[in-house]
């Protein structure tokens, strides 16, 4: 997979990946009664749970929504941790709780492989240079049974998952939605529980890819200008 998650468009130059990790991953064999009724698990599909957490949300979120589309399993839940994974409750606790669910362990343990395996290539990027952003775009080619529901959309249509610090996730959802024929999904406004901000676009795959990069090249704008709305009034000029 290409940087980004890019399927038909080439990746832009000067970016530099911030590779997520998992912290910990934990196998319930068979969730106690009580506890999985309280945690809304169907009785009828799901006995077994991973509990898996990560220093990077949006890379899981992501990488649970590929596990659903290589195993027999359901997301039954995904939160991201306040302030962040530098802020962190525990040594493992990182920024993200998720836990994947099934029938039985063998099924669940087919989606945590496929989890890993899609994070080697989900993961927040920044670009060259001392104190640049790190921001999350992201193209999905084809949505999993996790994500797409969250995003209004038909499992497997594609869409385009951006995420950024707050004001540059403004301005670089305001330029992907110009730049091309997607649709905002979802938004996320500022704060998140990490302090971040983004979006879910939708569209063809060729324009969700485009609006991704439309992102990602404004939120370079504004590392090479980020006082450029600082200007005299008109008015202020005579």
């Amino acid at each position: 997979m290409n940087p980004l998650g890019l399927i038909t468009t080439p990746a832009p130059e000067g970016l530099v990946a911030l590779p997520a990790k998992l912290l910990a991953c934990h196998e319930i064999a068979s969730v106690a009664e009580e506890l999985a009724a309280e945690m809304g698990l169907d009785p009828r599909r799901h006995r077994s749970a991973t509990l898996v957490t990560c220093d990077q949300d949006d890379s899981l979120y992501v990488a649970l929504d590929h596990a659903t589309k290589f195993a027999e399993v359901d997301v039954v839940f995904g939160k991201s941790f306040y302030a962040g994974a530098a802020h962190s409750s525990g040594p493992y606790s990182g920024e993200v709780l998720g836990i994947i669910a099934g029938a039985d362990p063998e099924h669940v343990r087919e989606g945590v492989w496929a989890l890993a395996d899609g994070l080697e290539t989900i993961h927040f990027h920044t670009f060259v240079g001392e104190g640049r952003p790190a921001f999350f775009a992201h193209v999905i080619g084809e949505t999993g049974r996790y994500l797409a529901p969250l995003a209004g959309i038909e499992v497997g249509a594609p869409m385009a998952y951006l995420i950024a610090p707050p004001l540059e996730a403004v301005v670089g959802v305001d330029a992907a939605l110009k730049a091309a024929n997607v649709r905002l999904a979802t938004w996320m406004p500022p704060p998140s529980e990490t302090n971040f901000a983004g979006a879910y676009l939708v569209g063809d795959l060729a324009d969700v890819e485009a609006g991704a990069l439309a992102f990602v090249e404004a939120i370079r704008e504004i590392v090479r200008s980020p006082l450029q709305g600082l200007r005299r009034p008109m008015r202020d000029r005579r």
